[in-house]
């Protein structure tokens, strides 16, 4: 009996929430609708020895990566990007078999296609091909993960999916892209690019240590070791779009940044939140004066703001909003050391709440 409950214990470890656009089943709550509100998961795939460390949110699909290296996915699935080896659409998540063999250490999630890179630098992509952001030198979808034979030769370290295009950062530095290049996404040229189906160096960063990538919409950025973001692709807020990686906020040291349909975020080094564009939906900060606003959340705190309309800002409505809104998750581990993160698809989002440490094991002295 003490047993189980100790077991119980354990699997209450992490608490996992998904609220918004859920007409596809990408809220993993088994129904097809839409919630307003954060509502609480279970996912019986996560075990006591075994959480999950990030998720990926792409268009209506989810990719959960599990501390094993594990790799499960639910939602839309229409052009294959859940990886189940057909193009139909998944209520619960559903293990994508033919990565078992593979420990898998970083994952993505594009608008309808997703990138899976393993501990050995292996890419493999599945989804939507029609604009060559998989990778594979056609045109074609893929409804299983398949090796992009580019990288064999190469250690990848990190995929970014955008709405049609790839990023890729390979373990020296070196950062390709491919798929949609129309906005100049892909940074590879001058001219206008369609599209091209296999990767290609990203001009304008080989002397620069880029440690991570992102890209969402027809957006891209990287940030560099000491703190750079560079920024490639449809410009922010009116702004002209840019075919090659451009300096942005040079006066700033940023340590990670999320990009958006129409806005960025960034963290920078002295913990404040920077946005760039998002005119429709309220904004953090003078982009012309380029002066950052703290808005650091208290206590563990999830700050919410933006489009509404489909209740992904989990505040029980459908209504924009343009100043950063607190959201509330149940209060059952208060008083608990716990880290907290958030993550946001096609409107719809997930929050993750881990508990550091097991309640029976704290020493009171």
């Amino acid at each position: 009996m003490e047993e189980a409950k100790r077991d119980e214990e354990e699997s209450k470890q992490q608490q996992i929430w998904s609220w918004g656009a859920g007409t596809e089943g990408q809220l993993g709550t088994g129904k097809l609708e839409d919630e307003y509100l954060p509502q609480l998961l279970h996912l019986p795939f996560l075990s006591s020895t075994e959480s999950i460390s990030t998720l990926a949110c792409g268009g209506a699909h989810v990719i959960a990566l599990t501390s094993g290296g594990r790799v499960f996915t639910w939602g839309r699935g229409t052009t294959g990007q859940l990886g189940h080896g057909e193009m139909l659409n998944s209520l619960h998540p559903k293990p994508v078999s033919s990565l078992q063999s593979y420990v898998v250490t970083h994952v993505s999630a594009g608008w309808s296609h997703s990138g899976f890179v393993s501990d050995i630098g292996l890419l493999f992509t599945c989804g939507d091909g029609s604009f060559g952001q998989l990778g594979q030198g056609d045109y074609r979808s893929q409804s299983t993960p398949v090796k992009v034979d580019c990288f064999t030769n190469n250690f990848v370290n990190q995929i970014a999916c955008g709405m049609r295009h790839s990023l890729v950062l390979l373990n020296g530095n070196q950062v390709y892209g491919f798929g949609s290049g129309k906005r100049g996404q892909l940074g590879i040229s001058g001219d206008k690019i369609k599209s091209i189906n296999l990767p290609q160096v990203t001009c304008g960063l080989e002397d620069v240590q880029i440690v991570s990538i992102s890209a969402n919409g027809d957006h891209s950025a990287a940030i560099s070791a000491d703190g750079h973001l560079y920024t490639w692709g449809r410009g922010f807020a009116g702004a002209s779009d840019a075919n090659f990686p451009q300096l942005s906020l040079s006066s700033l040291r940023c340590t990670k940044a999320a990009l958006g349909w129409n806005h960025g975020l960034l963290l920078t080094g002295d913990e404040g939140v920077l946005m760039l564009g998002g005119n429709y939906h309220g904004v953090l900060c003078d982009l012309e004066k380029m002066s950052a606003v703290k808005h650091r959340p208290v206590d563990g705190a999830i700050k919410t703001w933006g489009w509404g309309e489909h209740g992904q800002l989990g505040l029980g409505n459908t209504n924009d909003q343009t100043i950063p809104q607190t959201v509330s998750l149940s209060a059952d581990i208060q008083n608990k050391e716990a880290s907290l993160n958030v993550y946001c698809g096609s409107g719809f989002t997930f929050a993750i709440r881990s508990l550091s440490v097991n309640p029976d094991n704290i020493s009171r002295n």
